[in-house]
């Protein structure tokens, strides 16, 4: 009965940005518990590819759609080839997104723009995309990947702040709006994830923050995506408007997810 509880089988997840990191790893997840998977990439063609045969490996399909998420009518037409070839979309996982770290008296309003028109634009592009189907459907689940930043701020970080805080309200207010569809929508917002972003960090600043992470280790996409699985399996059936923290932030930290 529990290994019912986090089954998809032949259910369809979108999950954007899954050409590695945290999107990769929830595209993996997926795959392993029996979902097809629609992965997207906006520019790594190679990795997206890479994603697609390690879930061919794991015994379920894919199909790679480019589209940069900020752009409405690509979104589109991401959500219409998923319907082409699979006829459903069970899941989405808004996960792709951006930051351009800088102090807010030295940020262009270039630099402000890019990263909302990115991280909140996906939320309302890729939802306009996927919503009707899930409604057509009657079910259906959208996990948006947040961050602890969004909640507690950080140093240069202002424009990135502000689009993961936006997310909550966002979650929040179509989960309301959606549960009478049984279209459920939460959030995750991870602390500080072993990603590519993290190995820029000198190793000695990346020790500092270790030592303020009351588990005294960073996080792995892998337990992200778990997470992301269990709102979307049976398991979370009865979870929505939901903001998982999957770990508290150290204090005085320079780093988004």
């Amino acid at each position: 009965m529990i290994e019912n509880l986090y089954d998809v089988k032949d259910k369809v997840a979108v999950v954007t940005g899954s050409s590695r990191g945290i999107g990769k790893q929830c595209a993996l997840a997926f795959a392993e518990a029996g979902a097809k998977l629609v992965l997207n990439y906006v520019s790594n063609q190679e990795a997206a590819e890479i994603t697609a045969e390690e879930i061919a490996g794991l015994g379920s399909e894919a199909i790679i759609v480019q589209a940069d998420v900020k752009d409405f009518d690509a979104c589109q037409a991401l959500g219409e080839e998923a319907i082409n070839k699979y006829g459903q979309i069970d899941f989405l996982v808004n996960n792709a997104g951006i930051n351009r770290d800088i102090t807010f008296s030295r940020m262009s309003q270039e630099e402000w723009q890019e990263v909302i028109n990115t991280n909140l634009g996906a939320l309302f592009n890729m939802s306009k995309a996927v919503v009707p189907h899930m409604r057509d459907a009657g079910s259906g689940v959208v996990v948006n990947i947040s961050s602890i930043i969004g909640e507690t701020g950080n140093i240069g970080q202002s424009n990135y702040a502000a689009t993961k805080s936006g997310m909550y309200g966002f979650t929040r207010s179509l989960a309301r709006e959606l549960a009478k569809d049984n279209i459920r929508v939460n959030a995750i917002s991870p602390g500080f994830v072993e990603t590519d972003m993290l190995h820029t960090v000198p190793p000695d600043l990346l020790a500092g923050i270790k030592d303020e992470i009351p588990l005294g280790r960073f996080g792995y996409a892998d337990e992200i995506a778990l997470a992301v699985l269990y709102l979307c399996s049976p398991a979370g059936s009865w979870i929505t408007g939901c903001l998982l923290y999957t770990s508290p932030r150290p204090r005085d930290a320079t780093l988004s997810r």
